[in-house]
């Protein structure tokens, strides 16, 4: 089920390096930190080098969103899990006018790229043929696991992505993990296993969190960062908490890529009203009329359907025979 927005806003076997498509920071695990253990073909790479790939099929996009976060963000990006920000979320309840994806101490809130012991490595990249492998980590109630099955129905119902459960063969995949961290994930495919973190509960609360994070990994960035954003809302600077103004500083018009969707106020990759609020007061409004809700959780909006499928589009049409999809969820 599609959530209702006011506006309308929302590709496969493509591994786009740093010039093309989505960043994405590549971790080198070595198996002791509970993820299971790197290909061998991923060497070991000095701290901070960054290295460079090139494939096939090349996305503009690509190499722009890259240039934007690293320009913008630089190592600001790669950090390490926080558990104040675990606390936080531990604190937080529905209906306080925020997400808790919007409590973070990562770069927006909940962009992060942990490095591993054995150094990083950025690339860029989409998930071949669409399809998302994922590991879900133990100790998830059944209520988290109804509502995590709720976003995948969703995406399978509605997009042409696919999550299909780690087989042990696949060498990128999302390790789904609920640490005290936090919302928060990297942006695209980063290669390898990649953590992406639903604190339970708070995270998995409502199913648009869920389908916020896996957006971002799935290669997405949040709606109001778009160049255009200040012809459709007010950013009230003297709202935000100290430190955070960073979190609503507007993408270039080179940076940016819109897929044809225009401003989506419904979007689940849409701050709150609320973000960052150092004083209970908006950080956010719509100059729109008849805007009801900013940063709803309630599920994907037209507008996040269709901008998934048009990136993805020439990705997924590479996909030979594409899994059947599933009813629409009922949110």
């Amino acid at each position: 089920m599609i959530a209702s927005s006011s506006q309308y806003c929302l590709s496969r076997n493509v591994a786009l390096a740093l010039g093309p498509a989505l960043v994405a920071l590549l971790l080198v695990a070595s198996g002791s930190d509970g993820f299971p253990a790197a290909s061998p073909e991923d060497a070991p790479l000095p701290p901070n080098e960054l290295m460079f790939a090139e494939e096939d099929y090349e996305d503009e996009e690509a190499n722009i969103l890259r240039e934007r976060l690293q320009s913008e963000y630089g190592m600001s990006l790669f950090g390490v899990p926080d558990n104040q920000t675990g606390q936080r979320v531990t604190e937080w309840q529905d209906g306080t006018g925020i997400n808790p994806e919007e409590l973070g101490e990562y770069v927006e809130g909940d962009i992060l790229f942990p490095p591993s012991r054995n150094g990083i490595r950025l690339q860029s990249a989409r998930w071949p043929g669409g399809v998302i492998p994922y590991y879900l980590s133990p100790g998830f109630t059944g209520y988290d696991l109804q509502n995590f099955q709720r976003a995948i129905n969703s995406y399978h119902s509605l997009t042409c992505l696919r999550f299909v459960p780690y087989s042990g063969r696949e060498s990128d995949y999302l390790v789904i993990t609920n640490d005290n961290t936090g919302c928060w994930s990297a942006v695209g495919r980063t290669g390898g296993p990649q953590q992406l973190n639903l604190q339970s509960p708070g995270c998995t609360t409502l199913v648009g969190t869920i389908e916020h994070e896996l957006m971002h990994a799935a290669g997405f960035l949040h709606e109001q960062n778009r160049w255009e954003r200040d012809r459709y809302v007010t950013v009230h600077w003297q709202n935000i908490q100290s430190g955070r103004e960073a979190n609503f500083r507007p993408a270039s018009r080179e940076s940016t890529d819109d897929y044809g969707i225009a401003y989506d106020y419904g979007s689940v990759m849409h701050y709150s009203a609320n973000a960052f609020s150092k004083n209970g007061q908006p950080t956010i409004t719509p100059k729109a009329a008849g805007v009801e809700l900013l940063g709803q959780r309630r599920g994907f909006s037209q507008g996040d359907v269709e901008k998934i499928n048009r990136m993805y589009k020439h990705v997924c049409a590479r996909r030979s025979a594409a899994p059947k999809s599933p009813k629409s969820p009922q949110h």
